[in-house]
């Protein structure tokens, strides 16, 4: 088993949690240079939900926003151009977004199967509510109905860092989340395809507690972690 810290940082501003991550992946970074012994922690695993906030990843087109940021702040919403892998997406209240900061030689994977494993403990999450969720080819994230172009949506975008062997950044869960913001954008570049939410496919709020414990419980399983 490997192991993790496991923080729920709660409502965190976005920066200060962007801030909070790249201590604690400089902190991982230290430790990995050296030998560590087995029993310590190989990373860490936050949960957060984000006062309204669209962020842009490096390969990002400016096009994708569909708003100008002065609407975004009439709107209480905040913009950043962050340091992971993707294009646009929207975090907000409701959300249940996971930052996972391991270091991977720990867990034994590359980065293409860390992402495979994230799209899974959110798979696995969502059967727990009766919810059959998939991949898409080509396309990072957890979607409903993915082979059906018409009707596939997306609940879970993913968009990671990789850097000297250790993750940032990580996954957005849509429990409550308010979708009328992901108007604004094209939600990770995408025109074709919809977005939906926990809350939404159930026809009923669901308990976020409950949610934050199942997909805990989901990733210890995934990873072969233990927190």
């Amino acid at each position: 088993m490997t192991p993790l810290k496991f923080v729920d940082l709660g409502l965190m501003d976005y920066k200060a949690a962007w801030d909070y991550q790249e201590t604690l992946f400089s902190e991982v970074v230290s430790a990995r240079l050296e030998v560590a012994h087995e029993a310590a922690s190989a990373g860490y695993l936050l949960f957060v939900e984000h006062p309204h906030v669209f962020t842009m990843g490096k390969s990002g087109s400016p096009e994708n926003l569909l708003v100008n940021e002065d609407y975004l702040r009439s709107r209480g919403a905040s913009f950043y151009r962050i340091n992971r892998g993707g294009d646009i997406t929207y975090h907000g209240p409701g959300q249940i977004v996971g930052y996972p900061i391991i270091n991977l030689d720990r867990v034994k994977l590359g980065v293409k199967d860390y992402v495979f494993a994230l799209e899974e403990t959110i798979i696995r999450t969502l059967q727990h509510f009766h919810i059959d969720a998939t991949r898409l080819e080509g396309a990072t994230g957890v979607w409903l109905d993915a082979a059906d172009r018409q009707r596939s949506r997306k609940i879970c975008a993913i968009g990671v860092r990789a850097s000297r062997g250790v993750t940032m950044h990580g996954f957005a869960f849509n429990v409550n989340t308010v979708l009328d913001f992901y108007h604004m954008i094209n939600p990770c570049g995408f025109t074709d395809r919809g977005v939906t939410s926990l809350e939404k496919e159930l026809g009923q709020a669901a308990d976020i507690n409950e949610v934050k414990a199942k997909l805990k419980q989901c990733f210890a399983q995934v990873f072969n972690a233990t927190f």
